[in-house]
């Protein structure tokens, strides 16, 4: 009897201590890390391309949200003449185009938009489209002054026909265009400004 004890023990003992770390290890290998900048088992989103204007590293999850009141109010930080930012949302001023911030006029277009929203409380009318990540909007200064209109009476960005069905071609000053076209910043008509239906806010 005692023999038969000693077998069974010689035979069970080993495949139990087998059973003992293979679970063991798996659940080490599934454990929380609690080192600085590690993480397991995180499934990365996939990049979605079929939104339009979205580079391959945009996703759902960081594009913006419309509001259901369609208006976003604040003071704007302004990224350059053509797109400020109000409470962390970026927006795109409707209906012009202003040269990008490393083209020639840019930083003047900024510096200009800088001046224009200073101190003051920018109301966006969102027009529930969005370019990229930016929201599309007109935006008004407090007296109701359209701030694109009063970027493109300075010269120093255009109408944008297509999107504004010429709403700010009286505001060019003579001679806009040909300065800012001679400068390489006017883009073709078919420029990847196209808006894409955006994500209303619910709630």
């Amino acid at each position: 009897m005692n023999e038969l004890m000693e077998l069974i023990a010689v035979i069970i003992f080993p495949v139990g201590l087998i059973l003992f770390v293979q679970l063991f290890g798996r659940a080490y290998r599934n454990r929380p890390d609690d080192r600085i900048g590690v993480r397991r088992n995180v499934t990365q989103p996939k990049p979605i391309r079929s939104l339009g204007l979205l580079s391959p590293y945009q996703t759902a999850a960081n594009l913006p949200l419309v509001p259901d009141s369609l208006e976003i109010r604040g003071r704007a930080w302004v990224i350059d003449g053509g797109t400020i930012a109000i409470q962390r949302t970026k927006i795109r001023l409707a209906g012009i185009d202003a040269p990008e911030i490393d083209m020639p006029w840019g930083r003047n277009s900024k510096w200009a938009m800088v001046n224009i929203c200073r101190g003051q409380i920018i109301t966006a009318k969102l027009t529930g489209e969005r370019s990229g990540d930016r929201l599309i909007a007109t935006c008004y200064l407090a007296d109701g002054r359209d701030i694109g209109a009063e970027l493109v009476k300075r010269g120093l960005a255009l109408d944008l026909p297509r999107f504004s069905n010429g709403l700010y071609r009286p505001f060019e000053p003579a001679g806009a265009r040909q300065k800012l076209h001679s400068a390489t910043f006017a883009r073709p008509t078919s420029d990847a400004h196209e808006p894409t239906r955006s994500v209303r806010k619910t709630g």
